[in-house]
């Protein structure tokens, strides 16, 4: 029998968070890492009592932030040997602090031998530097050609490139700093750090985090928020089913996606992440 006319759609929504599951693996963190992130933003998001289209790009934000990071993993695995191994340290040291250099440095030319490392290192020192701080700006700018394919709104769009931008302006690719970050990438970005902490080291963790770097890092605001509100924000996250919580979040209408928009999405996700 052909198709019938009434066949449900993809939800755009079941799409992103399909491919936020890729993230998980390629951070080294457990699967719905990155769903536990967006209800995290959106909670955060709940307590500055935004809009329901500002939620909703709190929402698309949290789940593509880091959708681009896997598009250079041969040139990372060059300088760094296992380019997982390399991203799971991104959560453990501030970044562009001494000790998260210190953490990169150890990494450079692993798997290699002792003469070839010493190469590596001088080679990353004249030139590789360069070079992967340009990935890690290309990540937000392949994370918002992705949604920008999705048909998803200038709003999100603007977030997800934003996304690396620090709060005192050390982020990348270091154009904006302050309130002139989009607010949804200021919520995704301490939702996706909160989110290691809190489930490494609960609630106190979560809190030091905020206290360490809001002000550098984090908007200062919302790391007040968190502070005050950590167990509320934080509750229930061990227990709860991340994908069903997701999808019933999504704080706009229910969008679905036409075969020739499900198909060109995923050829963009698939160039964004090879």
């Amino acid at each position: 029998m052909p198709p019938s006319s009434e066949q449900p759609q993809v939800r755009l929504a079941e799409l992103v968070a399909a491919l936020s599951l890729g993230v998980d693996l390629g951070f080294g963190q457990p699967m719905e890492h990155v769903l536990r992130q967006c209800l995290i933003g959106l909670r955060l998001a709940e307590r500055l009592d935004l809009d329901d289209e500002t939620r909703a790009v709190v929402y698309y934000t949290a789940l593509l932030v880091n959708v681009g990071c896997h598009s250079d993993a041969h040139e990372q695995a060059k300088w760094f040997g296992d380019d997982i191994a390399l991203k799971s340290t991104k959560y453990d040291h501030p970044m562009r602090s001494v000790r998260g250099l210190a953490a990169g440095m150890r990494l450079l030319g692993s798997g290699n031998t002792p003469l070839r490392r010493v190469r590596v290192g001088l080679e990353f020192v004249m030139s590789g530097h360069r070079e992967v701080d340009d990935m890690i700006s290309q990540h937000a700018a392949l994370a918002r050609a992705l949604a920008e394919e999705l048909g998803l709104p200038e709003p999100v769009l603007d977030a997800v490139g934003a996304a690396y931008e620090q709060w005192d302006g050390h982020g990348w690719p270091g154009e904006l700093k302050g309130d002139a970050i989009p607010i949804a990438a200021r919520i995704a970005q301490l939702a996706e750090f909160v989110e290691v902490a809190h489930r490494v080291g609960g609630v106190d963790a979560a809190n030091a985090l905020a206290e360490d770097r809001g002000g550098n890092q984090f908007d200062p605001t919302l790391t007040a928020i968190l502070r005050a509100s950590g167990p509320e924000i934080l509750g229930g996250l061990d227990g709860i089913g991340a994908w069903d919580a997701v999808i019933d979040e999504e704080p706009s209408l229910a969008v679905g996606l036409s075969d020739e928009q499900f198909d060109s999405a995923l050829v963009r996700s698939r160039t964004s992440s090879i």
